[in-house]
Formats: C-alpha cells, sequence, structure tokens
C-alpha cells in the first residue's frame, strides 16, 4: 500500500512568526461583527466541506471555499508557536520567518474561551486561551484544508473539549510496527484532536523497550520463537515457525516522543507488572518465584509466569523505569497491573512469608504490596501512575489513577474513593472487536463493536453521584493486536471508530448518530481517497428485529446514514427488489438479503437466514437479565428464529450473562415436542459452556429434559433436547459453569455464559 501523506492537500502554505503577541479578553469576542466577505459573491468559489471531527460546539458559514493560497503566520507569541514548529515545518511547503509580510493569519490569546476560528476573506484569525487550544486551532485548520483539498472554507467557528484526558491506546507487544508506522498513528490522533498516545510496550510476548543496563531484554525477550496461526480458540493450535519480534532504541522512542510532543501529544508508556511478564521472565529466569528457564510466549492470552516480590525483582524495576523516564517526560506512567495470575505466589513459601510478614490479607494484597511499592517509587521521581483496574483488588494505591477496563463498575468504585479515572470499558473501547457482523470480516479477537456502539457510550457513569464526575478525566480507545500482525490491519480496526471515539470524548457536538454518520461518511471517503485503510461499514443496514407474541418477528430499519435508502430481496421472490418502509414482517423461512444505498454507492448485502419455529409468535422472560453490553436486541433475540455468528459473540443475537444462570419461561401457542439451544465457547475470554441445561413444565414444574454432558471442539456448540411429554410453558434453565479453575484462562473468576437460539419445535 502507498505511503499517506499525511497532509497530501497543502500544495502551498506559508508560515511565519513574529514575537509580538496579541491578547484580547473573551468578551471582545462577543462583541466581534458577524462574518462578512465581499469575496463570498466571487463565481470561482465552491461549496465549503464543514464535516469536522469533532464537531464544534458552534459553527456557521455562507458555505462556501475561499482562493486563499497561502498562510502567512505573522501575529501572535513566537514561543507559543515554537512548540508547533517541527509538526508545521513537516507539512510539504516553504517555511518563512519573515515577519514583514502582509499577514493573514493572526494568533489572539485570550481567557476562558476555548479556542475560536474565523476566516472572512483572505485572513485567517485564530483565538486562542492555553497552549492546547492553540493546538486544536490548528489541527481544525488542518481538516479544513484536508476535506476542502488544500482550500479553506469562510467560517467561524468556537469550540472546546470536554474532557481533559481524550486517549487512543496501541499494543506493540504482540505485533511489532515500526517507528514510522508510530509517527503515522501520532498523526491520525493528532487529527482527531487525542492528546494521550498510550504505547503499551511490554508483554508475554515480547518486549519492546532498549533498556541498556539489561541487554538480555534486546537479545532475548524482544524475540519469540514462533507466532500462533489462527485464533486462539482454533483446534488443533499450529504456529508459524517462523522467529519474530524486535524492539525500540532508546534514540527511537525519543523520537517518538519528539514527534508527538510536536503536535500536542503525550505519550504515556507502559511496562505491564507484575504479571504479562514471560517475555522479561524469560530474559531474566530470577525474576519469577521458580527460577526457571522459559521461553517468550508464542500464543495469546494470560500465563502464569509472573513477577515475583523480591528486592531482585524491585531492583530491576527500578533500573527499568530510572531509563524510561529519561525518554518519556509524562506526568503518567502505565504500570499495566491486570491479569496477574496467583498460583506461583501461592506455591511460593517467600510469597507467603512476605504476605505474614507485611500483615497482608491474601495474594490479593500482595499484588496491591507490589503496586504500592512502585508507585512509591515513581512518586519519589515526580511521576504518578495509571493501572488496569485490577490495581482497585487488595487496596488501592494513594495517588493511582485507574483506567476502567472490565466495564464502568471500577471506574466508579475509584471515583468514589476520589481516584482520577479514566474510562476504557470492553463493551465501547476496545477496538480489536469485530465492527461487523459481515462473515467476511478479518479475523478479530471476538466479540462486536460497531461505530454506533462507540457514539452511544456515555462516559460519566449513571450510577456516579455528580460531586464525583469531576474524577471522571476521559475516556480512551483500545487496539490489541493478537489479530493485527500489519499496520493496515490497525488503520482497518482502528480509523473508524477512533474517529468515533474522538467525537464522544471531545463533547459529541454532534448530537445525534444520523448527524454524525454524515460526517463520518465524508472522513471515510477523504482517508480511502488518501490510501488510508479505513474500514468503511456505514453503508450497512442498522437492523432490529423484535417478536411480538401472537404475531411474530419484524426486522425494524434504525440508525440509517442520512441520505440513504435499505432495499432488500424476499426468499420466495429474491429477483424483486423492495424498498424498505418503516419494517419488514418475516413470514417465510429462508435468506432476506438487504442492503443500504446513498446516491449511487451501494454498500455490501446482509443477509439474515429466518428459521421459523413456535417461540417466534411466543413470549419470553429471563429471570436474571444479561449482561448490559452483551445484551442483544433484549430476551427476544433468542427466540427470533435468527442464529447468531459462529465467531462475533457479541452480535445482537447472542446474550451474555456475567457469572448468572439463564433463567428463561417461555410461552407458546402451540405445545413443544423438542428444544434445541446454542452455546459459545471461548475460554481465552472467560466465557465457558454451560454445567447443565434443565427443561421443566412451568406450570407443574415436572422435569421434562436434562442434558449435563455439554462440550465441543468447535466454538460453538449445539445441544438437541426431546421433552419426555409436551408443554405449552417451558422453563428453560441453564446452569452457569461457575468459577474458573486453576490453571484455565480467568482462573479464580466467575465464567461468562452465552446462549444464543432457543429453537422449539
Amino acid at each position: 500500500m502507498k505511503k499517506i501523506p499525511f497532509t497530501f492537500c497543502f500544495a502551498m502554505l506559508f508560515i511565519a512568526c513574529s514575537t509580538k503577541q496579541s491578547t484580547i479578553q473573551s468578551n471582545d469576542l462577543k462583541n466581534m461583527t458577524p462574518m462578512q466577505s465581499s469575496a463570498a459573491q466571487s463565481p470561482s468559489f465552491s461549496i465549503a466541506n464543514l464535516s469536522l471531527i469533532p464537531h464544534p460546539q458552534s459553527i456557521s458559514a455562507p458555505g462556501l471555499v475561499t482562493e486563499i493560497k497561502s498562510l502567512v503566520f505573522a501575529h501572535g507569541d513566537r514561543d507559543k508557536l515554537e512548540q508547533y514548529m517541527p509538526w508545521l515545518e513537516s507539512w510539504p511547503m516553504p517555511v518563512s520567518t519573515n515577519s514583514s509580510r502582509v499577514a493573514n493569519v493572526e494568533l489572539y490569546k485570550y481567557d476562558d474561551v476555548g479556542y475560536k476560528i474565523s476566516i472572512i476573506d483572505d485572513t485567517v484569525r485564530l483565538y486562542y486561551d492555553k497552549d492546547e487550544n492553540l493546538r486544536n486551532c490548528l489541527a481544525t485548520l488542518l481538516q479544513l484544508l484536508q476535506l476542502n483539498k488544500g482550500r479553506l472554507p469562510l467560517v467561524e467557528l468556537s469550540d472546546n473539549p470536554q474532557f481533559s484526558y481524550r486517549g487512543m491506546h496501541l499494543d506493540v507487544g504482540r505485533h511489532f510496527f515500526d517507528v514510522e508506522d508510530i509517527k503515522k498513528y501520532v498523526d491520525y490522533l493528532t487529527f482527531y484532536k487525542f492528546n494521550n498516545f498510550h504505547w503499551h510496550l511490554s508483554e508475554d510476548q515480547g518486549w519492546r523497550v532498549e533498556i541498556k543496563r539489561y541487554p538480555k531484554l534486546q537479545e532475548i525477550a524482544a524475540y519469540r520463537p514462533q507466532t500462533l496461526v489462527g485464533h486462539y480458540s482454533d483446534k488443533p493450535e499450529t504456529y508459524d515457525g517462523k522467529k519474530y519480534g524486535g524492539y525500540y532504541t532508546q534514540a527511537q522512542m525519543k523520537e517518538v516522543v519528539a514527534y508527538a510532543a510536536a503536535r500536542g501529544i503525550t505519550v504515556v508508556p507502559e511496562i505491564d507488572l507484575p504479571g504479562h511478564m514471560t517475555a522479561a521472565i524469560a530474559a531474566y529466569p530470577e525474576l519469577s518465584c521458580h527460577g526457571k528457564q522459559v521461553e517468550v510466549a508464542q500464543k495469546w492470552g494470560i500465563f502464569f509466569d509472573v513477577l515475583c516480590p523480591t528486592e531482585t525483582t524491585f531492583k530491576f524495576l527500578e533500573n527499568v523505569f530510572d531509563e524510561l523516564l529519561e525518554i518519556f517526560p509524562s506526568k503518567y506512567i502505565h504500570i499495566g497491573g491486570d491479569e496477574c495470575p496467583k498460583e506461583q505466589w501461592k506455591e511460593s513459601s517467600f510469597c507467603q512469608d512476605l504476605i505474614a510478614e507485611k500483615d497482608l490479607k491474601d495474594e490479593h494484597g500482595l499484588q496491591s504490596y507490589f503496586i504500592q511499592r512502585i508507585e512509591k517509587y515513581l512518586n519519589s521521581k515526580g511521576r504518578s501512575i495509571i493501572g488496569w483496574d485490577e490495581i482497585l483488588e487488595g487496596g488501592l494505591a494513594p495517588n493511582a489513577t485507574v483506567m476502567s477496563w472490565r466495564g464502568e463498575q471500577g471506574g466508579i468504585d475509584a471515583a468514589n474513593s476520589n481516584h482520577d479515572v479514566i474510562m476504557t470499558p470492553t463493551s465501547n473501547c476496545y477496538f480489536d472487536y469485530y465492527q461487523s457482523e459481515d462473515k467476511d470480516e478479518p479475523l478479530a479477537i471476538g466479540g462486536y463493536l460497531p461505530y454506533d456502539k462507540v457514539y452511544n457510550y456515555q462516559i460519566i457513569p449513571e450510577a456516579l453521584s455528580e460531586d464525583k464526575h469531576k474524577f471522571i478525566l476521559g475516556a480512551q480507545g483500545n487496539i490489541w493486536t493478537e489479530y493485527m500482525p500489519t499496520f493496515e490491519k490497525v488503520e482497518y480496526m482502528g480509523m473508524t471508530r477512533m474517529a468515533t471515539l474522538a467525537e464522544v470524548v471531545w463533547g459529541k457536538n454532534s448530537k445525534e448518530l444520523g448527524k454524525f454518520g454524515e460526517l463520518l461518511f465524508d472522513h471515510t471517503t477523504m482517508w480511502t481517497a488518501a490510501g488510508a485503510n479505513i474500514a468503511n461499514h456505514l453503508l450497512e443496514p442498522k437492523l432490529d428485529i423484535s417478536v411480538t407474541e401472537g404475531k411474530g418477528v419484524a426486522v425494524n430499519l434504525s440508525n440509517a446514514l442520512a441520505g440513504s435508502q435499505v432495499f432488500y430481496q424476499r426468499p420466495l421472490d429474491s429477483s424483486v427488489k423492495e424498498l424498505v418502509s418503516g419494517s419488514i414482517e418475516l413470514e417465510e423461512a429462508g435468506d432476506y438479503i438487504l442492503h443500504m444505498e446513498k446516491g449511487k454507492l451501494k454498500g455490501k448485502s446482509k443477509k439474515i437466514t429466518y428459521s421459523k419455529h413456535l417461540a417466534n409468535t411466543g413470549s419470553i422472560t429471563l429471570e436474571n437479565p444479561p449482561a448490559a453490553k452483551y445484551s442483544g436486541n433484549g430476551p427476544q433475540s433468542i427466540i427470533n428464529g435468527i442464529k447468531g455468528s459462529d465467531e462475533k459473540y457479541g452480535g445482537m443475537e447472542w446474550l451474555g450473562f456475567a457469572g448468572d444462570d439463564m433463567v428463561a419461561t417461555i410461552s407458546l401457542a402451540e405445545a413443544a415436542q423438542s428444544v434445541e439451544l446454542r452455546f459459545y465457547k471461548g475460554q481465552g475470554q472467560w466465557i465457558y459452556l454451560p454445567a447443565r441445561v434443565r427443561i421443566y413444565d412451568a406450570e407443574s414444574l415436572e422435569l421434562l429434559a436434562e442434558e449435563s454432558n455439554i462440550e465441543t471442539e468447535d466454538k460453538v456448540a449445539t445441544v438437541m433436547m426431546k421433552l419426555s411429554s409436551p408443554s405449552t410453558k417451558l422453563i428453560v434453565d441453564v446452569t452457569n459453569y461457575g468459577i474458573i479453575p486453576a490453571g484455565k484462562q480467568g482462573s479464580g473468576h466467575a465464567a461468562w455464559l452465552f446462549v444464543d437460539e432457543v429453537i422449539i419445535r
């Protein structure tokens, strides 16, 4: 794929700066005259594209584009602009500092209003209250130029972000990307006004940081013998047989940090501890409790080789951080703290003695002790730690900021304890999940997270009292790269949802999903033309499938892209294309083919395979609700006659239960003779098959069928059950696997139960 010139539209952009500073007060802005332009009458002007993401709080324009061909920064504080000069000088244009030239870009500093851009005739005025909003001015100017192919619209806009922390994460431990790719990633973050880049630099599968005091980290820990092929859950496991790895030199990391700083982005490094340290232990076995030689991990998941809390380990970590702090000037250092199995600590006499000596409650208390030791050291160096929400277990370190990833509860608990929080729940912020239910989607870890689900995310939890809102600093999108071996795949998985999260964490000024879809449509068109591998699922129909008791199943169109239409073809007359108007009644079994059109563009076809059975016209109630993030279209999702994907357990047809049983009461118009159920198996995601299924008559409570031997080598298990007597009202009782045992992924945690269609005949 060709190299993307990030500022491909800037053919003639000149920059000059004087040392004069212009400062005005916010009241002066209110007295500015409305935008007027004699140039607006020129027939040579064209309609402007104002599809800015994040969308501004206020924007007005005559809808025309100026013919300005050069920009000269001639008013403003040279020192303020100096920080961004390496970024500006990277644009493909001559750079001038001759302040005597005629100015058409003027910088003004003012108080407490965020930033404002005013473009009138050939004059561009940028107003800002602090350095970050000067950067946001420039990023907006950049978007306006790219969206308008190198020209500028006549426009006035004002804006200010809602949240102070707007972050994107990238894992380079599972797959490694070169410095130029990392810079390109930073460019994307700059374009969408993120201000933090969370660089995940260590993993079980590879250590990516040059530490001069420990050369084996580069020689051994940075490389794995081979890599898993296919999905973690595939059986039998296969490997590519190829050595894989790499690391960043300290000079390269400093280069990235400087590159990001020039664009107003802070790089937050992560060294994950005490778990996810197999690679480091492979280089230095004395860091573990057993001291045995291990290999750098070759597959994904959670590993039982973790750091032992000895003085040797703490000295190693202090030395590592001493070198890192010279590279990364960020306030925050991320220390992970997630997914740390405790089995080796339980078996270690040293750890058990330490627990007793420090009067710790258990191994969770030992992890808290570990984290607090590291926090105290980093605090002594003037830094603060961020950790994943597992650092709450056993007691939170005194000054830690929490990244809440296992849902919202960790963030709520931390905020209620007066700790700062960055929200990043899997349900809305994990961009390694599938973003479409299309069967042709490239391999992903699982789950289902389309852009509209990102857009609908509310960053401040409803359960949090208003006086605690101040502790929610913002949100972050995460890109874990187990299934992203190339940067092109990172673009595909990340860019659309990155742009969407940018809108959400800025303040969601687009107001509604349909309006935002229009903005995003223009951006996907722009990036595709530039050569970026951005995913475009905007022309996929968004469908809600409902069951009405006594009537049947209907497909309702929702969240359609403005200006688009959806067409469908029925199973018995597939040659006829019909326009969807409101909803489609699924009357006959078979394949319904739908697609969306906008103008001359046509999206991919989407197939709904409908299997008619007795529950389609029945009703269902659940004793335990599914988890909010895996609730599909509600309880009726599992009686609507449509099977969910065998790959994407997070889609609209699966219901996920976090540690709970699924107990469903289903009423039917006709007596049932048999029941078929489908369950998902994904132990890498803590999803286990049920321990038992029982079916009762709801009136007499007679046991009609039972199955307790549920197993499969595949990802989906199907259970067929013949009832001992017919019934029109059933209780389907599915018993959760329970607590995941030692030696398994997620050991010690309650298993997830995922249920798809309950087919009743």
